[in-house]
């Protein structure tokens, strides 16, 4: 994990200091409205529907177990609304009504408060901070290193990798690194404050895509040439929202000490011509897929003028890589068999044999690791009475703990809106799985339907046009059998309250959107997307099945798609890997390809139909 520097400390604390002089002024009537904004936005403090929204920066996903318990005081200490405030906003959410099931029962929204919630790109949120106490926020995160900084406004925004990164089986070279070199590079950065839009940059160093990066901004992967050599494939213009693009490839391979540079190049070139007098098409992708080459054409002459004339001025230095690398401190680990590894690894083949709750959590939730003596562990935070992604302060703490017996106090924050363990002993297994399933973290679902990505939504967010929230606790309350949730296998399902597609719905195996029609609440189905992993194949987005469903139809629509599978999916051969650990049949996302979108649309519209009938 990597080792904040002293200078690192300083800034973060002079930025918390710098901040609390712009609030009081603020507070004393010398800033305005509009001159505040652009200075608490660059800090990560948004106004949402009801209240402020306070972003937290995770870059790369790595949190300590001190910093998971300083995020918990935040959730326990200050995201707690004054009490007439959250009276009229849970009065409000209640005029849109409660969502009928088809069992007859309903469920509406009952707003929380006092957790925090993780999110796709590794940030943590909190819905209900005051703004007068946001000061006191950003002291208490910057005493352990966490801020705000750049995690909203038109810049370069918190960095994103793999969740194994560091640790996995087929990693090529660790991204980190290089991570917390742009991190550092990017931040503040006079070209890259004021952009046309906001832009975000993943890094992936494993052979299997686990960082969408054909949906960034900017997406580097990691390879090595024929030769031997290391450097990125750098990609541009990927994206979702309003027009879903997949990124072309600019530079098959870039040494790695140039990704800077070309960087800079690429920025330079969106910066003098992106769109900044359209807000809707100010995002790279709009420029990448109007000029085609052209664009290419004009980052290539940018690098080389960059190296050529500037003299490379970006250019990472072997002693720099060496020094950040070096802050990257692995813990001091015990890698000797235990007396009990023979009895572990009976009980290992024993439980999953048996297909048991415990042989479950160890396929879906325990992920391989490059040193053979351990393991990754995945604490699933998508569990009936929660939204997906949430942890209370009480869970904050617990995970916390979990991460100091099990993990050398470490955690990972995943893509997904879980929780990773990432340096469990695989002796230690049974005995972790027995802990968190007392907190109710070893629902061995990761992977499965009801590891399900959403946004806050329509609850929360001012830009939703429909909640997320209802809809994902339908879902989820309908499927919690795990024998059902096995039989269907993995599926992405993946869900948003707007356009802006915070919750990734275009790359959703099924894809639910929240649309706005004559100012009810309307949902779009998208059915095959991916999201470039090795199970979803290239980056893609998914097709809509037809016109928005209601939401009371939504959970109907699921429960329809899934029959459909069901019926058309084809048995998998006895010897194949997947069959091994007991899957017979083919996914979900296989099956869609194979048969096309028809069947399905004709499945979720006769519910849409017989839903209308029996309303009429």
């Amino acid at each position: 994990m990597y080792q904040h520097t002293e200078f690192d400390k300083q800034f973060i604390r002079l930025r918390a200091e710098q901040y609390r002089d712009q609030l009081e002024r603020f507070q004393a009537g010398k800033l305005t409205d509009d001159e505040f904004k652009p200075l608490r936005l660059q800090n990560g403090w948004y106004i949402q529907r009801y209240a402020p929204m306070l972003r937290v920066a995770v870059p790369y996903g790595e949190l300590s177990s001190r910093q998971l318990r300083v995020l918990a005081r935040v959730a326990r200490e200050f995201d707690q609304p004054d009490p007439q405030l959250l009276a009229d906003a849970q009065a409000t959410q209640e005029k849109l009504g409660d969502i009928p099931l088809a069992d007859g029962r309903r469920i509406g929204t009952r707003l929380k408060y006092g957790y925090g919630h993780f999110t796709t790109r590794t940030n943590v949120q909190y819905n209900w901070v005051p703004l007068n106490k946001s000061a006191d926020v950003m002291e208490l995160l910057a005493s352990v290193q966490l801020h705000g900084i750049q995690t909203s406004g038109n810049c370069i925004r918190n960095i994103t990798s793999d969740a194994l990164a560091g640790i996995a089986e087929d990693e090529i070279a660790d991204p980190r690194p290089f991570a917390e070199i742009l991190r550092q590079w990017s931040t503040l950065h006079p070209e890259f404050s004021f952009l046309p839009r906001k832009f975000k940059v993943s890094l992936n160093g494993a052979r299997e895509d686990r960082a969408a990066l054909g949906w960034y901004d900017v997406g580097l992967q990691l390879l090595k040439n024929d030769a031997g050599e290391l450097g990125f494939q750098v990609r541009a213009g990927g994206g979702m929202g309003r027009t879903p693009l997949i990124s072309p490839v600019l530079r098959e391979f870039l040494p790695w000490d140039q990704v800077m540079n070309y960087l800079e190049a690429v920025i330079r070139v969106y910066n003098r011509y992106g769109r900044r007098d359209n807000l809707w098409k100010a995002r790279i992708k709009i420029l990448v897929k109007s000029e085609g080459q052209n664009y290419i054409d004009q980052v290539n002459a940018e690098y080389r003028a960059i190296v050529e004339d500037e003299g490379g001025p970006h250019t990472i230095t072997q002693a720099e890589y060496d020094r950040v690398a070096a802050n990257f401190k692995e813990p001091e680990l015990d890698l000797t068999p235990s007396d009990a590894e023979a009895e572990t690894l009976a009980l290992l083949r024993t439980a999953s044999a048996e297909n048991s709750d415990f042989g479950r959590w160890l396929h879906s939730n325990v992920l391989p690791h490059r040193l053979p003596q351990l393991r990754a562990v995945v604490l699933s935070f998508k569990r009936l009475g929660y939204a997906p992604g949430d942890a209370t302060a009480d869970q904050m703490d617990a995970a916390a703990d979990l991460a100091d017996r099990f993990s050398h106090g470490e955690l990972r924050v995943t893509h997904e809106q879980n929780l990773m363990l990432p340096w469990v002993r695989r002796d230690q297994l049974p005995e972790l799985y027995k802990a968190a399933k007392a907190l109710g973290l070893a629902k061995a679902n990761i992977g499965l339907l009801t590891d399900m990505i959403a946004c806050p939504g329509g609850d929360f967010c001012s830009l939703a046009n429909a909640r997320s929230l209802p809809i994902a606790e339908a879902i989820t309350e309908r499927y919690q059998d795990l024998d059902e949730l096995w039989d269907l296998g993995e599926i992405d399902l993946h869900m948003s309250g707007c356009i802006n597609s915070c919750g990734h719905h275009h790359s959703g195996h099924i894809g639910i959107l929240g649309v706005d029609k004559d100012g009810k609440e309307w949902y779009q189905i998208t059915l095959g997307g991916a999201d470039g992993t090795d199970l979803s194949g290239p980056s893609t987005p998914g097709k809509i099945i037809g016109p928005s469903f209601s939401a009371s139809e939504v959970p109907a629509v699921i429960e329809a798609l899934l029959a459909t599978y069901r019926c058309l999916r084809e048995a998998l051969p006895h010897d194949t890997a997947r069959a091994a650990h007991g899957q017979k049949h083919e996914n979900f996302i296989d099956t869609v390809r194979r048969v096309g979108i028809e069947p399905f649309k004709a499945a979720a519209n006769a519910v849409r139909h017989n839903a209308h009938a029996a309303a009429a």
